[in-house]
């Protein structure tokens, strides 16, 4: 026998044994069952009524006692369905507005940016970015030169995540004592004690709840996070519940260097937060988890390094973004189609049509450029992303709870119907692609949120310019 079939034969020898164990209780029902079949084949209905009358019944309440046991069991062992409760996100005063030309003026007046053309590359950039007049930043953006300090940070972490978390719980039933499992996550500020800890105390959650925190992982956490919440769900007991907070604080990474591709991130960035309530029951489900996919690319030392934290020459910290991100995000947006919808990898140009399966879609609005390239990508239509391009004109990359916001959008405009499936797709830090499907369970009862105040204006008419940084 050859080397490769001997090594062959263990592998599957290893895995069968695998399987046998990880499954004993199914294996030994089926055989049980199958015994009882075999040992009944040539008794016929006459005389198998017969025998059950003349069974004792203890026997017969053994036999049923078993039958309900094996039933329960296999209701035990399936994985519990996941349901969005309700969600809330941090809608933004207008006190925190940052037109272009209060940025311009700020930057004019910073000491360490004093290239004329350095002024002029930004305001192209956020002229083209798809960002609108609107958008809103930190009390510490607002400051010359801004406030970068920890207790700015802290401040800003508690306005947006408790106002979110405030305006979920305002939308449903639950209360604060009726949460089993915290997440947050938040890519870079990681104070301590944790974010997930300032949900807790803020909200007096019980003792034996469980507390993790999530950072690193850029725009596409807050489907991370959703990720995690349904694993754990699928094996916890019935009517556990798991909040999940996604923000991006933006105080403490504010960046006061010269290099362009660490400015990016003062451009594009906005504050914003929002929050959602998981649970494995299906009372007051608004919707239906139907399909969590990751795709992580980091083996690529291009992904790798697409979205990366270092410092600049002069010994200033900030994110770099490469300028193949965008490139880098439709490559990694293929590989995530083929995992996803695994036939759509047969046949070399075969594309799914997505809009067939999903009558709304969520992009995580990181810039135009992204949004582009994922309607390219999947062959959307310019109404499938409206939603993206609206909530990127109306508060620019809120980074992980971008998704929860358009999904708002979709939802203030009155086009979420009993059976609708949605499909979010968030890019992040790594490089990753990562994506869940909905199906929604119950529409919402009114349009009150981050929308209320403004989708009346809302879609407006977005000049098409020129090329794209972003």
């Amino acid at each position: 026998m050859a080397p490769g079939s001997s090594t062959t034969a263990k592998s599957l020898v290893k895995a069968s044994f695998q399987l046998v164990v990880n499954n004993f209780l199914a294996v030994v029902a089926v055989a049980f069952v199958a015994a009882v079949l075999w040992a009944a084949r040539s008794i016929r209905l006459d005389d198998l009524a017969d025998r059950l009358r003349a069974a004792r019944p203890v026997h017969v309440l053994t036999g049923a006692i078993l039958t309900a046991a094996l039933a329960k069991l296999t209701r035990m062992r399936r994985p519990r369905d996941v349901y969005l409760v309700e969600y809330g996100c941090f809608r933004p005063r207008p006190c925190f507005r940052a037109p272009f030309a209060t940025c311009l003026e700020h930057v004019r007046l910073l000491p360490y940016l004093v290239q004329e053309e350095d002024i002029s590359w930004g305001l192209r950039l956020l002229q083209r970015s798809g960002i609108g007049e609107e958008t809103c930043v930190p009390y510490a953006y607002h400051y010359v030169p801004p406030d970068r300090s920890l207790q700015a940070s802290r401040e800003e972490a508690e306005l947006v995540i408790f106002s979110a978390v405030d305006d979920m719980f305002a939308r449903t039933t639950v209360r604060p004592e009726e949460i089993d499992v915290v997440i947050v996550n938040c890519s870079i500020f990681t104070p301590t004690p944790v974010l997930a800890d300032m949900v807790v105390s803020r909200y007096e959650l019980r003792d034996d709840v469980r507390s993790l925190n999530l950072s690193g992982m850029g725009c596409s956490a807050a489907l991370v996070s959703v990720g995690l919440a349904k694993n754990l769900l699928q094996v916890a007991p019935p009517d556990t519940r798991v909040l999940i907070v996604s923000t991006e604080i933006l105080s403490s990474q504010y960046y006061v260097g010269m290099d362009r591709s660490m400015l990016l991130p003062n451009c594009l960035f906005r504050m914003g937060a929002a929050a959602m309530i998981l649970s494995n029951s299906d009372e007051v489900a608004r919707f239906w988890l139907c399909r969590m996919v990751r795709t992580v690319a980091a083996a690529r030392d291009s992904s790798y390094r697409c979205v990366f934290q270092e410092e600049d020459d002069q010994g200033n910290t900030g994110i770099r973004l490469s300028k193949d991100l965008v490139a880098t995000a439709g490559q990694t947006l293929k590989s995530h189609i083929v995992a996803f919808s695994p036939h759509s990898g047969r046949a070399r140009l075969y594309r799914p049509d997505f809009r067939t399966a999903f009558e709304h879609f969520c992009i995580h609005a990181g810039g135009r450029g992204v949004i582009d390239e994922v309607q390219r990508g999947l062959g959307l239509s310019d109404n499938d992303v409206e939603a993206s391009r609206m909530t990127l004109h109306r508060f620019g990359n809120t980074s992980s709870s971008s998704v929860l916001y358009e999904l708002a959008y979709i939802e203030a405009q009155g086009r979420m119907s009993k059976g609708d499936r949605v499909w979010m797709i968030s890019f992040g830090a790594g490089f990753e692609c990562n994506s869940v499907a909905w199906e929604c369970v119950m529409p919402p009862a009114d349009i009150d949120g981050p929308w209320a105040d403004c989708i009346h204006r809302f879609p407006v008419h977005l000049p098409i310019s020129g090329e794209t940084i972003i």
